[in-house]
């Protein structure tokens, strides 16, 4: 069985922003068979809305953010969310995230904001950067 992971908004953004990084690895593996990702209507409106906000800093088009969430969109499994733990984390955004990963059952979160995410453990949920993520799929370049 595959892994599968929730990519945090941080991985995504530094994933568009550089093709220099693990960030930027990891979302050239999306769809490529070596993990699943999951994704929630709320996570999607997040994507957009921070990819959307820094469109200068990346250097991207608004055409590439949209191409990029269909191509995310149309490759996730989207589960349904039947638990809500709110409040358990600092920030309800990474409430969102955690909620997503245990009711998609998800093995990681990937973040670049691990403290964010203490206690995800006690779920189930291992909390990783990129670069370990993909270590562990054997995947470093």
């Amino acid at each position: 069985m595959l892994p599968k992971i929730v990519i945090d908004t941080n991985v995504m953004v530094s994933g568009l922003y550089s093709r220099r990084g693990y960030a930027y690895q990891l979302l050239q593996l999306v769809g490529a068979g070596r993990f699943d990702i999951c994704l929630s209507v709320a996570l999607m409106l997040e994507y957009e809305d921070v990819l959307t906000r820094n469109l200068g800093r990346l250097h991207i088009t608004p055409q590439a953010v949209e191409d990029v969430l269909d191509y995310h969109a149309n490759v996730a499994h989207q589960p349904r969310l039947f638990f809500l733990w709110r409040p358990y984390l600092s920030d309800p955004k990474d409430d969102m995230v955690l909620e997503l990963a245990v009711n998609g059952g998800c093995d990681s979160i990937v973040t670049f904001n691990k403290r964010h995410f203490r206690g995800c453990e006690d779920f189930g949920v291992q909390v990783v950067e990129p670069g370990e993520f993909l270590a562990q799929l054997g995947a470093v370049r």
